[in-house]
């Protein structure tokens, strides 16, 4: 498999994998996938401020304030000013927002460990040789002619993947 093919196949689980969980989220929660983690971070942070969601999410500055934005619109969060710096506010939940957040966590916890496990046991499926994922024995894909013909034939050490 190329270099091209696994990061085609990386990229696609990832959007997958957002999906899912957003899916979930928006169902049981009513709170995007987007929103969800900068309220993570604002609630890991003191004295979180827009440039630490931005930082920690790896998004733009410009991005992160006009989700924080939608956040305070929903009374998850709230502004106040930072007594260190004028040009920039702290952002903490409310009481709603960490309400929402710990709700959400669990979601997101259960449908990360739904999604993932079954993209593991497909990627270890994948991983395998084609006679083995085709059902043939294990010893059908390993070397035929034993170093020692008088020596018996025994499983490799450790797990076949």
């Amino acid at each position: 498999m190329g270099f091209q093919t696994v990061m085609n196949v990386l990229i696609r689980f990832e959007t997958e994998l957002w999906n899912a969980v957003d899916a979930r989220l928006r169902a049981e929660c009513d709170l995007p996938l987007s929103r969800f983690a900068p309220m993570q971070v604002m609630a890991r942070r003191h004295r979180c401020r827009v440039y630490d969601i931005a930082e920690e999410l790896s998004m733009t500055i410009g991005g992160v304030s006009k989700l924080v934005d939608r956040i305070e619109a929903t009374g998850y969060c709230k502004r106040s000013p930072n007594p260190d710096d004028r040009r920039s506010s702290i952002i903490e939940l409310t009481p709603l927002g960490q309400e929402i957040l710990s709700r959400a966590s669990t979601v997101f916890e259960d449908e990360l460990r739904n999604q993932l496990g079954s993209a593991m046991v497909a990627a270890i499926d994948m991983s395998r040789p084609l006679a083995v994922r085709d059902g043939a024995d294990r010893r059908a894909w390993r070397d035929p002619e034993p170093d020692d013909p008088d020596e018996p034939d025994t499983e490799p050490e450790g797990p076949i993947l």
